[in-house]
């Protein structure tokens, strides 16, 4: 009976705990057990350190939205008198060259740092799990057009074609739209920046079993053997593409991301050849 007892004691406190409704005060150490009070004081501590986990979150979420809110108006205001120092150059007949070089400077880095800060933000909205991905049944096709086509205005800067094809046009897959198109985004954004000019850009979707797969295929300068297990490393940048613009988040990025979805990510490459970027989600 005793044994019983303090069984059925131990399992509340347990059940308690998972759902997160433990309260010390509940069990009174008079009546429990060395055992059930030991449990009880195990217990209190867990609750204890979740309690401060919690808050610990809560306050670098806080902190990230200062972060972002706080950038927000600077990068913001850099912006807009940029343009307007630009619009003035250009009305100047003698308007010097120089100038209008350092000018352009100038904006790209402010873009550059805008870019940054979003990105820095996003990731860490995601490694502190403040921000969580929720995958959905969608409709892979329609979502991979779409987002193809926010890519059309630089793809057109470098002339470049694009080709798509799926193996069925109705599949459907497990994943959050919003997040993967982030994904998605950054390695056609990759695509794209490291392609040749006057070169093609594949997309092709296939269907498996359990995934279906978005193959990104460019022309371009590709990557080594001794790169390709770099490339997915926060702020890894490759040596042979620093003057490009980028901060070296966004393959991260779309891993990340991935794996909140029971998906990933590959690479296949020859260095000189191009790219080919496989994104792999789950069908559930």
């Amino acid at each position: 009976m005793f044994h019983n007892r303090t069984l059925d004691h131990l399992d509340k406190m347990l059940s308690d705990a998972i759902n997160g409704e433990f309260q010390e005060s509940d069990y009174d150490e008079t009546e429990l057990s060395r055992l059930e009070t030991k449990w009880k004081h195990f217990l209190s501590a867990s609750q204890l350190s979740k309690n401060q986990l919690d808050k610990a979150k809560r306050n670098i979420e806080g902190l990230i939205a200062d972060i972002a809110h706080q950038t927000r108006t600077p990068i913001a205001n850099l912006k807009l008198y940029s343009a307007l120092l630009e619009e003035c150059l250009q009305k100047r007949e003698d308007a010097v060259s120089d100038e209008q070089k350092l000018l352009q400077e100038m904006i790209m880095q402010t873009e550059k740092l805008e870019f940054l800060v979003q990105s820095l933000t996003k990731m860490s909205r995601l490694e502190s799990n403040i921000i969580t991905v929720n995958p959905q049944c969608e409709k892979v096709v329609p979502f991979v057009k779409e987002t193809i086509s926010l890519m059309e205005a630089a793809a057109r800067k470098k002339q470049l074609v694009w080709e798509f094809g799926a193996s069925n046009e109705t599949c459907t897959a497990m994943f959050d739209s919003k997040w993967t198109r982030e994904a998605l985004e950054n390695i056609l954004d990759n695509a794209v920046k490291y392609s040749f000019e006057n070169s093609t850009v594949r997309v092709f979707i296939e269907e498996y079993g359990l995934y279906v797969s978005i193959s990104v295929k460019n022309e371009g300068i590709g990557i080594s053997e001794k790169e390709s297990s770099r490339i997915f490393e926060r702020f890894y940048r490759s040596e042979k593409v620093l003057q490009k613009e980028g901060v070296g988040l966004g393959l991260y990025l779309a891993r990340e991301i991935l794996q909140r979805e029971n998906g990933y990510i590959e690479v296949r490459s020859v260095e000189g050849n191009g790219a080919e970027f496989i994104l792999y989600l789950w069908k559930g």
